[in-house]
């Protein structure tokens, strides 16, 4: 245990008999040196040292190492001083902001009561004919946006410079004016560990939203970040500089050519013609404002691009001050017209909803920044031994990959083929040499893979009820219940797939998948990390195809709290290297919320697909945790698969991917249903697979067929209520599970014991055999004992070990396995009771 200062001062007193040791500026100089190679010396290095260092002969061992628990002291003291006077800093900035947005709001709340003061004094003016003027307003106002056309805009030097002068104005006055009615954003708490004060706009044109919060870097490096648009914003697919014209005042005007992607594949993309003034104000703030450029003249144009509707940027843009103490204060105002007259009905909440852009755009730019200043200010190498921008980059490859598959630009080589009469599921194809760079790669045999195109299958779906987060959440951890092995493997072919180096990292169980974390962005609950497949199907004759395969996988949105944010999970194949390089070919979900409200449901509810789908109400520990939601809530699924292979196979390989989207669709559809508040908090007709005439009859046949062959009762109660029979076997505290009589034997049917300790649902209890569970040692006393089961009916086998789907060993004190028979006496299946077991 370290000493304090104050002791460690009075043992040196001791140690020289109450006389302060002073050390010369040679002896301290050596011990400062041999501090910064071992701080904390055990006692035979300190003796070392002595000898090493002839400068310090004279000094007792004692004595040395009360320097240096004085030194260590010291140096705790400074670094607790300096984190002091960076909280100071940071609580006097954010004392400062408040104040501001303080001062706003007055200014705000003074606005409203002259407004209202001055409607109140009209009132009666206005209640004779409001009637008349009201059916006016909603006809002649439509007519207005119709018809009203604004003249032509000079689009020369001096008139950008008006215009750009103009949107500074205009955007200053929505970042510290009242320009615009904010509203803090629901679920926000502003604090100084928060991202920044978050508010979206109430009542004006298009949609808006406005943030301001402290970052520790420099403000021209901030500048410098949110200027680069794509590398923080992921919906954005590209911003060209098409011209930069510098101004008298020092600042710059740029025009620019901004595309981003469809977030659905039900709506078209959008793209912005815009104007970026970028300037220093007198206090020497630095502001980037930017306004969309519409209806000019003698000046450049960006006509329309096919397959983009045009949008418009209302001003906004960034106010940067510099930070007394280092760090920034940033402003971000963003306020779009997204023009949802272009989209489905159903979609058109997504760009009417200024929570959403909150979330995708504003809150992006500063989550970027604060990442950033923590890389900054922490280690440069991550614990898997990568540079956190490599994992960003790593990150942000991924979700452009699975933008760019979504949206399948043809300018990117993308071309529809013809679907196959049913128009549920998109096929397109792309053969551009850029698209397959890096695929065509060699298993370790020497085998080339060869693939000459890429096939995207996809499609979207509307959920009702769901929160997705929830199903987003069990996508990711029980991928075995809508993934298909083999066509994994498939995916795999194009990549040399091995042991993957990853060297000082710690590589856990997760889900029955091999997980290495690589980041964790914790302010938006994102995961990058890699997960390791093992036992891929495939065919005899692909002997050249791994046994085991790895992912890339991006995680994203998981954060429960956060409102009208969309979860994603994508991921991609990657070859033995894992270089920061490496060819990626990204597939996965995007779920988006259409209701902006706040979910009321508990995404931490326990996510056990069996007890939904096969139970309901009764015996679900979790089918409360809706209880309190009303409403419904709605949102929109995208799925989108991409496979590489060989151009002759290309009508085989399409035929194969609309079916395997498809039965994704359906597994989703059934998932979804199963965790839907409706479903669990009452079964609206359908009736619980535990009360069907199959249950029953099961429940029957294994306690008649133990009382057979054991000569006891399986189950305490005595009720022959076929009801509370199956009742009574799903609560047994023993884990029981049926198993078929094949060669291979598959498990069934599990009560609820069992599913615990198997840790799986009943929906994927039927891809775990018998013969998976147990370790060899198990596995051989199993395979002796076996016929005795078929012969005499039953068997006690002794205690061991035996695995659950997710890889954790489980000790046991004994196994019961009885035949089970039907009612004309037939082998239906084998039982097994686990009794006394527990995970080790």
């Amino acid at each position: 245990m370290a000493m304090s200062c104050k002791d460690g001062k009075q043992q040196q007193r001791d140690l020289d008999n109450g006389k302060y040791v002073r050390y010369t500026p040679e002896q301290v100089e050596a011990l400062e040196r041999l501090y910064h190679d071992c701080p904390k010396p055990s006692s035979i290095r300190r003796q070392q040292l002595i000898r090493e260092c002839p400068i310090l002969s004279h000094i007792e061992p004692k004595q040395i190492k009360v320097w240096f628990q004085n030194r260590r002291c010291r140096e705790k003291q400074r670094k607790e001083a300096s984190r002091l006077q960076s909280v100071n800093r940071k609580l006097s900035a954010m004392n400062k902001l408040l104040m501001e947005e303080n001062d706003r709001l007055q200014k705000q709340v003074s606005q409203l009561v002259y407004e209202n003061g001055f409607f109140r004094q009209h009132a009666p003016n206005t209640k004779l004919t409001t009637k008349d003027t009201s059916c006016e307003s909603a006809v002649t106002s439509g007519q207005r946006n119709l018809t009203v056309q604004h003249p032509p805009r000079d689009a020369s030097p001096a008139g950008l410079l008006s215009i750009a002068e103009e949107t500074l104005a205009e955007f200053l006055s929505k970042a510290t004016g009242t320009a615009v009615e904010w509203v803090q954003m629901p679920g926000m708490k502003p604090g100084p560990d928060s991202i920044g004060i978050v508010a979206i706009s109430h009542g004006c044109t298009g949609v808006a939203a406005r943030a301001c919060g402290l970052v520790g870097l420099e403000p021209t490096r901030v500048a410098e970040i949110l200027k680069d648009r794509p590398s923080w914003f992921r919906d954005c697919r590209a911003v060209d500089v098409l011209n930069v014209l510098p101004t008298a005042n020092g600042g710059t005007i740029e025009l620019l050519y901004m595309q981003l992607y469809a977030p659905t594949t039900l709506a078209p993309a959008r793209d912005f013609w815009l104007l970026r003034y970028t300037s220093v104000l007198e206090d020497g703030s630095l502001v980037i404002c930017e306004r969309s450029l519409k209806n000019t003249q003698n000046g450049p144009a960006m006509p329309p691009v096919q397959h983009f509707v045009r949008a418009e940027l209302l001003p906004s843009g960034y106010l940067i001050r510099p930070c007394e103490g280092g760090g920034s204060i940033i402003h971000i105002v963003d306020h779009m017209d997204l023009e949802p007259w272009s989209v489905p009905e159903v979609l058109r909440p997504l760009y009417e909803s200024s929570t959403m852009l909150a979330q995708k755009t504003t809150m992006a730019a500063l989550r970027q920044l604060r990442q950033i200043s923590h890389e900054v200010s922490q280690s440069n190498v991550t614990g898997c031994g990568r540079r956190p921008a490599a994992l960003r980059a790593l990150s942000q490859r991924l979700s452009r990959g699975f933008n760019e598959a979504l949206n399948g630009f043809t300018d990117e080589g993308w071309s529809m083929i013809a679907s196959d009469g049913v128009d549920d599921v998109a096929v397109l194809v792309n053969s551009s040499p850029d698209k397959l760079m890096g695929l065509n790669l060699s298993f370790a045999s020497g085998f080339p893979v060869v693939s000459n195109a890429v096939l995207c299958a996809k499609a979207s779906m509307l959920l009702q009820n769901v929160p997705p987060v929830v199903l987003l959440r069990f996508l990711r951890e029980h991928r075995s219940e809508w993934a298909d092995n083999n066509m994994d493997a498939y995916s795999a072919a194009a990549f040399k797939v091995g042991p993957c180096s990853l060297s000082g990292s710690r590589v856990g169980n997760y889900g029955g998948q091999v997980i290495l974390p690589l980041a964790h962005t914790i302010e938006h609950e994102e995961f990058l990390e890699v997960i390791k497949l093992e036992g891929v199907a495939h065919s005899p004759e692909d002997a050249i195809m791994p046994r085991e395969m790895f992912l890339l996988q991006l995680c994203t949105g998981m954060d429960e709290n956060a409102v009208g944010t969309s979860a994603e999970l994508i991921f991609a194949p990657i070859d033995v290297s894992f270089a920061d390089d490496a060819p990626l070919l990204p597939s996965g979900f995007r779920i988006i919320p259409l209701d902006s409200g706040k979910e009321a449901s508990n995404p931490n509810r326990t996510l056990d697909l069996a007890s939904a789908l096969d139970i309901g109400p009764t015996g679900n520990k979790a089918s409360n945790d809706y209880s309190g939601n009303s409403g419904c809530m709605r949102s929109v699924m995208t799925i989108a698969f991409e496979f590489a292979f060989e151009s002759h196979m290309q009508e085989h390989v399409a035929s194969m991917a609309r079916q395997y989207v498809r039965s994704i669709i359906s597994s989703v559809q059934r998932v979804a249903l199963a965790l839907s508040p409706s479903h669990l908090s009452s079964q609206a007709g359908l009736r619980t697979p535990l009360g069907t005439p199959e249950a029953q009859t099961l429940a029957r046949w294994i306690c008649n067929s133990y009382r057979c062959y054991l000569g006891v009762e399986l189950l305490k109660s005595n009720n022959e209520g076929n009801e509370s029979l199956i009742k009574s076997l799903w609560h047994h505290s023993d884990a029981i599970l049926c198993c078929t009589l094949k060669a291979s034997p598959v498990f069934t049917f599990a009560n609820q014991a069992g599913l615990d300790m198997l840790e799986t649902t009943l929906v994927a209890l039927q891809d775990i055999t018998l013969e998976k569970i147990f370790d060899d040692h198990s596995r051989k006393i199993l395979c002796s004992e076996f016929p005795q089961i078929i012969q005499q009916g039953f068997a006690c086998l002794q205690g061991g070990i035996c695995l659950s789907s997710m890889g954790r060993p489980i000790s046991y004190e004994r196994v019961v396995a009885w035949k089970v028979l039907n009612e004309e006496e037939n082998a239906h299946c084998i039982c097994f009771m686990f009794m006394n077991w527990s995970f080790v």
